[in-house]
């Protein structure tokens, strides 16, 4: 009976621990790495379900919008360009 106690405050020490240490880390969450995906212009449409014109448009009144630039072809960081819609950067105007 005693063995059974034992093994009983194991656990519960145990779970203690584990849920004290995701607790200790609750309020600021580790940042998860994200590889970057790269999408030529051209592609743009496709990924954000939008219209060649929209995109187009979008990107001349937008110029600012995070490009990278490899041997005369435009390429965006798809986690780059969505955190950069989702800014309210752009929406003041």
């Amino acid at each position: 009976m005693e063995i059974d106690f034992f093994w009983l405050a194991v656990g519960l020490a145990a779970l203690g621990y584990f849920i004290g240490d995701g607790l200790k880390n609750f309020a600021k969450p580790q940042k998860k790495s994200r590889y970057p995906y790269l999408i030529k212009e051209k592609d743009l449409h496709y990924h954000f379900n939008l219209s060649k014109d929209e995109i187009e448009e979008l990107l001349n009144k937008y110029p600012d919008a995070p490009r990278i630039e490899l041997k005369g072809t435009t390429y965006y960081s798809y986690h780059k360009f969505i955190d950069w819609l989702s800014s309210n950067d752009i929406y003041k105007g």
